[in-house]
């Protein structure tokens, strides 16, 4: 889909009620500029309607090689934070936004592109992939998010050793210690990435708000905010039509049950 509003960074399809988005900068390894970054933003801002999740994929070799360096300009203090801000802002439409996305990484996934990369919530990785913070590396920190996001999938241990000594992890250990969820075969990323979208997408919708906006927050919570905050989740979720539909089918032998090995759960 041809979108006016969009930047030519970004390209947009329709896969039934999923909303694909992909990176178009395959000659800069998909560096982003701040014209990429509020296209995400709007984007992901307000999805179509018809959107019930998201894939975001890259043209060529690499996911994304971290901010465009075209857009590494002087700034003082002041505008400095306010571009990072501008960074947050825009990453948390994606993490606090309507729909669930799906990651496609591949080779580069470093600096800015991690830090688009942890935005989203389920991550799949194809062997080419690696991932890295060089920042720590050319006397900068890191303002896209990472530091708040990162250590939430590897620690902050792992992180603090990327900044210091420039370790770059590639595909079957970054996996082993928490980027991604998945690991699949060269090539295949996009298709298991559609696969799981397209489950996401058959979920109920309130279920879905639930996972994106009280899930993370309960996580942040002390345990006894967490465990109210989860009882007013589960009886709005519970409470609702679709979900009554969905157990009236599950108890008359309607709907399918989770599976192990072939047996009935």
């Amino acid at each position: 889909m041809t979108d006016p509003h969009l930047p030519t960074s970004l390209v947009t399809d329709r896969h039934g009620d999923v909303l694909v988005v992909r990176l178009a900068r395959a000659a800069k390894r998909n560096a982003l500029d701040d014209q990429t970054v509020l296209g995400l933003e709007r984007i992901f801002t307000d999805p179509p309607a018809w959107a019930r999740a998201a894939v975001l994929h890259a043209e060529g070799d690499h996911f994304c090689a971290g901010l465009d360096l075209a857009e590494l300009v002087e700034r003082d203090t002041v505008a400095g934070m306010h571009h990072s801000r501008m960074w947050h802002g825009a990453f948390s439409r994606i993490e606090r936004g309507r729909i669930p996305v799906v990651a496609v990484l591949r080779g580069a996934v470093i600096g800015g592109g991690l830090e688009l990369a942890s935005a989203c919530h389920v991550r799949v990785a194809e062997p080419s992939a690696f991932f890295a913070l060089p920042e720590g590396q050319r006397g900068l920190f890191v303002g896209g998010g990472a530091s708040v996001r990162v250590p939430r999938l590897i620690g902050v241990h792992r992180m603090t050793d990327m900044m210091l000594t420039g370790r770059v992890y590639g595909a079957d250990e970054g996996h082993r210690v928490g980027f991604t969820q998945y690991l699949v075969d060269a090539d295949e990323g996009y298709e298991h990435a559609l696969g799981l979208a397209e489950k996401m997408a058959s979920v109920s919708p309130v279920t879905t708000y639930g996972v994106l906006h009280a899930l993370p927050r309960i996580g942040e919570a002390d345990p006894d905010q967490g465990f109210f905050i989860e009882s007013l989740m589960a009886a709005v979720a519970g409470g609702s039509e679709e979900a009554k539909t969905r157990m009236r089918e599950f108890l008359d032998g309607r709907a399918s049950r989770v599976r192990s090995g072939g047996d009935d759960a």
